[in-house]
Parts: C-alpha cells; structure tokens; sequence
C-alpha cells in the first residue's frame, strides 16, 4: 500500500493504492469528515484478493488540492474526479464503493454514467434523489440533518469545529460510533488533515454546494448494488436505505443491527467479507 498522486480535472488528487496494477479496479470513495484513510481496514483486503484498489482523499481533503469556490465542490464534479481516476489508471470500466458522502457520489455515478460502473456498493450512504421526499415525509430525518443547514452558515461553522483543537468534530465521530472504533492514530492522523490550510472551509463546501445543483434524478438502476447499512446510525434513518434500493432493479440490503454510521471501522471483518462477495 503506497500513495500516488493523479493530475484530473486541473486538480492533484492523491490516492492510497494497493494491489496488482492488472486487476480490476475498485475505487473506494470516503465521506465527512474523513479521508482515504479511513479505508485502512479495507484495502489490504480487497488488495489480497488480486483486485487494483484505489482510496483517493477526495477533493477538498488531506493532501490533495482545494479549491476555494463553493461552486467547485457540485456533485458533478466530484463525480467527474472518480471517472478520470479510473481514466488514469486505465480502466474503462470499475466498481465504486462508497461511505457516506462517498455513498451520495456512488449513487450519482450509478444513475448518470452507469457504463462506466461494474459494480456498486453503498455504506451508509443516502441517494441525492432520494432524500428530499423521504425527508418531508419522515420529519424525524430532518432533526437529524440538523447540521446540513448549520453547515450553510459562512465562516461560523469553521470556528466552532476548529475550537480547541478540533474537539466538537472528534467528540462527533466518537460519540456517534461503538467504543473502540477509530483508532487513536487514525483520529490524529484526520487532525492533522483538517489542520492543513483551506482544508475545513473546503470540506464543508460539499454541504454548501447541495444549494447550486438539481439532485441526482431518481430513475431505476440496472447494475448490480449491495447497500451495507449499519442500523444505528445517528444521522441517517435506514429509511433512506429502502428509498434507494426500490431504485435498483439488482440490488440487495445487508443490515448490521449493532452497527453505526461507522461501519466500516465497527465490522471491518464483516464489512470485508461483503465487499469481497460483491465485488467478486
């Protein structure tokens, strides 16, 4: 496992990769507020059974480029980023895994450029289209998004996640997850990377962008999709879960009962397991 940088879209986006470059790819794509480390656990993984795995820190995070504009972080273009990672590293088609934010990019590309997708699989990760409606019609979704609107403030929201050494955004993560689930080294490690100039303004843009572009259409989805959903997430109702699967003419649901937001990090041995199956 080594880290690569890759020049798409006018932009240096720097990736863990592991696995022989000859097999099929796997992009791993990460949500807030984490990066391509948060795939530690998985790629050696997915790694070992001979697959060419890539976990970009995507634009705006840890060590690759920031633009300043809000406009740049529009879904889109986030999607764009993953499309020319796979142009770069040669594949014409890919499987896409996603976390989160990662999910919401996952279920972009699986609607808009699905020739380009092999296989798709989505942890904790709602669909843009989807979202909206479950959200008038489940109001408790809504509470819980509470942040989404707090994020659109200007400046505010920087100060308070920045104060005292990033302690409100580690205490989020830590409280909304199993004891033990990140690693001291992996939480020092994201500190340093929030540290880095222009780095939470940036990350936060991807919230403030969901103003500046019409959701991703909610039209059925012919690949193959595997939706890992860990029932206890503080964030996300498993609701939202359901919504998209009624999209995907191949989809299947894994539910993890005793899992969080954070399943990836709760269930690494299950959550391999899975990703291993799907992507088979």
């Amino acid at each position: 496992m080594h880290t690569r940088t890759f020049d798409v879209n006018g932009l240096r986006l720097e990736a863990l990769t592991a696995g022989p470059a000859s097999g099929e790819l796997v992009i791993l794509l990460h949500g807030f507020p984490e990066s391509g480390d948060a795939w530690r656990q998985q790629l050696p993984a997915l790694a070992g059974a001979g697959l060419h795995v890539l976990a970009p820190h995507q634009r705006g995070y840890a060590g690759s480029s920031k633009p300043v504009s809000v406009f740049d972080y529009r879904l889109h273009l986030l999607a764009r980023d993953v499309l020319a990672l796979a142009d770069a590293a040669g594949a014409a088609k890919f499987s896409v895994v996603g976390h989160d934010w990662g999910g919401a990019i996952a279920w972009h590309l699986a609607t808009l450029h699905a020739d380009r997708l092999r296989h798709v699989v989505v942890l904790n990760g709602p669909h843009p289209g989807t979202v909206g409606l479950h959200s008038l019609r489940h109001p408790g979704q809504l509470l819980k998004g509470w942040y989404v609107a707090a994020f659109q403030l200007p400046l505010l929201p920087e100060m308070l996640l920045r104060a005292d050494g990033f302690a409100v955004l580690r205490r989020a993560m830590e409280d909304s997850a199993r004891p033990g689930a990140f690693d001291a080294s992996l939480l020092q490690q994201y500190q340093a990377q929030w540290a880095q100039p222009h780095a939470l303004g940036s990350m936060l843009n991807w919230y403030r962008a969901l103003a500046f572009e019409p959701p991703t259409p909610a039209v059925p989805i012919d690949l193959p999709v595997t939706v890992l959903w860990g029932e206890r997430d503080r964030f996300l109702d498993r609701g939202l879960a359901d919504a998209a699967l009624a999209l995907c003419r191949h989809g299947e649901l894994v539910p993890f009962p005793q899992a969080t937001h954070w399943l990836h990090h709760e269930e690494r041995d299950e959550v391999n397991r899975h990703l291993l199956k799907a992507l088979a």
